[in-house]
């Protein structure tokens, strides 16, 4: 009677871990801004974001949220990374002496990266 208790418990819980595992929304990243960067027409602070997009690739919609709130959003493309990137990184172009505007984000270790035109803003 133990053993099949056992046996149910540990069946319920490999199903829960597979449900788990399904629901996880592949349309999202987490990265870290060092600096103030300009996305779309708002300015991005230093912080933690969590950045998701909607549509259909190759042209989405990107949204930064940051501590659970959506602070920008932003047209995007949505390309296979042809190069292996280890750590995330935040690749931004000097617009002039005191802005900086988000031009792209490899996600490390993905194959996903996300490019944003630089004429919208």
């Amino acid at each position: 009677m133990m053993h099949l208790r056992y046996m149910v418990f540990l069946a319920t819980m490999a199903l829960l871990c597979a449900l788990c595992a399904l629901a996880r929304d592949g349309n999202e990243h987490r990265v870290t801004i060092q600096d103030r960067i300009q996305v779309g027409s708002t300015q991005l602070v230093p912080g933690n974001y969590r950045v998701e997009w909607q549509g259909t690739a190759p042209q989405v919609q990107v949204s930064f949220l940051l501590h659970g709130k959506t602070v920008a959003t932003a047209p995007g493309t949505l390309r296979t990374n042809v190069g292996e990137v280890i750590h995330d990184a935040v690749v931004v172009t000097n617009v002039n002496s005191n802005t900086k505007a988000l031009e792209e984000i490899d996600f490390g270790r993905q194959k996903e990266v996300l490019i944003f035109v630089q004429g919208g803003m």
